[in-house]
């Protein structure tokens, strides 16, 4: 299930800083924390998840709709000039679920930002968005980027892979079937999936618990893909998201209706 959330500013602050998206996600994991064990109870007993960790991290959301701010490169901030701006939100929950969760955003009233930069919100409206007409053989265009890596024994970090890189595409089918694998009562392979990349694809990415120790930079790609999967696993993705670290804004996408644009 989707819902956009449509914000208004209630301070004079108008600085955010651009690696938002680590805000967000503390956001809405104080939201569901907030709920405590009445929200996971509620998702668990839908048959979902097999932990209140697995459960919390179910969720994925979209850019910040904010217009054409203006870029303050050097500091790293957007100046945000419009009063009201929207978010979407989707968590891998039955539709049952659609009015808990619209309750618990309801009148929101929140910080977004560090300690030197970043705005009061209010939430004004929560909408619950209409899913697709989910068939077997989609095509997408990525919001957020897709990420997909894997660790370096020698560097002990991360490697950020590109569609070009030979283990890119099983990696990629590897993560969605084991997400569903993870979030459902059955199991598929890789064999039931069929991934086609565009590529045209390009680098995109952003910081994770920026300005502390543990600050890193996270780097995927975005591109549009057809997916042929079978529907509950259309239905999963468009609500969990595609990618490694959904719930921290990664791996949002829109249906491609573009019959142009088809892979």
């Amino acid at each position: 299930m989707r819902i956009k959330l449509t914000l208004n500013r209630t301070n004079k602050q108008r600085m955010l800083p651009m690696d938002y998206q680590y805000y967000i996600s503390a956001w809405i994991y104080n939201v569901l924390y907030k709920a405590d064990q009445e929200f996971a109870t509620f998702l668990h007993e839908q048959g979902y998840g097999n932990s209140q960790t697995k459960l919390y991290k179910l969720f994925c959301f979209s850019q910040l709709n904010f217009g054409k701010p203006t870029l303050w490169k050097e500091q790293k901030l957007f100046e945000i000039n419009q009063a009201e701006i929207t978010l979407k939100v989707s968590f891998d929950a039955p539709e049952i679920a659609s009015n808990f969760v619209k309750g618990l955003f309801m009148e929101q009233e929140f910080y977004l930002g560090n300690r030197f930069n970043g705005i009061d919100f209010k939430v004004l409206r929560v909408e619950t968005l209409p899913e697709p007409v989910f068939t077997e053989t989609m095509c997408y265009s990525l919001q957020t980027p897709w990420v997909v890596s894997y660790k370096d024994q020698e560097r002990n970090s991360p490697v950020y892979l590109t569609p070009e890189h030979d283990m890119h595409h099983s990696l990629s089918v590897k993560h969605i079937v084991e997400k569903y694998k993870n979030t459902r009562n059955t199991t598929i392979s890789a064999e039931e999936l069929t991934l086609t990349i565009n590529n045209n694809y390009k680098r995109s990415g952003f910081r994770l618990k920026p300005g502390t120790n543990e600050e890193t930079r996270v780097v995927g790609n975005l591109f549009d893909f057809e997916l042929n999967a079978p529907i509950e696993v259309h239905k999963m993705i468009w609500n969990a998201g595609v990618s490694e670290k959904s719930s921290s804004g990664f791996g949002w996408m829109e249906e491609n209706n573009d019959s142009n644009g088809r892979i």
